[in-house]
């Protein structure tokens, strides 16, 4: 909850050109507890994904890999039938951005990198992350920009703190990416999350002119950078689901759900 104090500020901030959230998005204690536990049980799931996927896997077994862990934990898979999502994580393999679809006829080989992307549901709380994993040998150049896309999250992370703009997180990611030699996804971004699989605010992980969303303690959302080896365009397969680099080019991404504090931020699921 905003202190009085803090409250006190938001007038000076809207005339500053700030956008200020609805209230409704700033998150109560009992609620922030909700969230974090939802968070650690996505945690968990992708602790679980890094011990056991391997080559010859097919995405459909890493996706039942999330689907029994989060039932045996009384929690729902957020994505499952989600707008008609059939499965309970997006795994986005090489040039897939993101939203794919897991299946039985794709094995998952050496050289592949792979992005799992899980939200859980728990007593009606919503967390969300995904993680890289790289499969068997992979070429520096893959590894390269496997890396790079985590320092772009946690580059983005640092950038979390009350009284500042949400834009200062594609500020600090898209420098850094295209120093790399990268492209960052413009398309698509990080939202709010919490009380609803998405919210308010949508967050950019490029430069963006314009004092954006302010951020206030009790917020939640994801920074998710998506980092293009190619080209940030991007196109949406005919699954309507599956999104892929427009010219081919290999895809990285890395997520997670944070709250910002009074002093700065809490990660609530990685």
């Amino acid at each position: 909850m905003l202190s009085n104090e803090l409250f006190s500020n938001l007038e000076k901030y809207k005339s500053q050109g700030y956008i200020i959230p609805h209230p409704s998005l700033i998150k109560t204690a009992e609620q922030l507890e909700g969230i974090r536990q939802s968070g650690q049980i996505t945690t968990q799931i992708l602790d679980l994904v890094k011990k056991e996927i391997k080559p010859g896997m097919t995405t459909a077994e890493v996706d039942k890999l999330v689907y029994d862990y989060t039932i045996a934990h009384n929690a729902i898979p957020a994505p499952l039938n989600y707008m008609g999502f059939p499965k309970s994580a997006c795994i986005s393999i090489n040039d897939v951005v993101c939203h794919g679809i897991p299946n039985d006829k794709t094995k998952l080989k050496s050289g592949d990198i792979v992005n799992v992307d899980v939200s859980t549901i728990l007593n009606g709380y919503f967390s969300d992350a995904s993680r890289m994993f790289m499969i068997g040998e992979v070429t520096s150049s893959a590894k390269s920009l496997v890396e790079a896309t985590k320092e772009c999250l946690e580059i983005g992370t640092k950038q979390v703190k009350p009284f500042s703009s949400t834009n200062e997180i594609g500020r600090a990611i898209e420098p850094f990416a295209n120093q790399k030699g990268y492209s960052v996804v413009r398309d698509l971004g990080g939202h709010g999350v919490g009380l609803k699989f998405h919210e308010e605010p949508h967050i950019d992980h490029f430069q963006k002119q314009g004092k954006g969303v302010l951020m206030l303690p009790g917020m939640v959302f994801t920074i998710e950078p998506m980092i293009n080896e190619g080209g940030y365009a991007v196109k949406i397969a005919s699954d309507k689901w599956t999104v892929t680099t427009r010219d081919g080019s290999l895809s990285a991404q890395w997520e997670y759900t944070l709250a910002v504090t009074e002093n700065g931020y809490e990660i609530l699921a990685c």
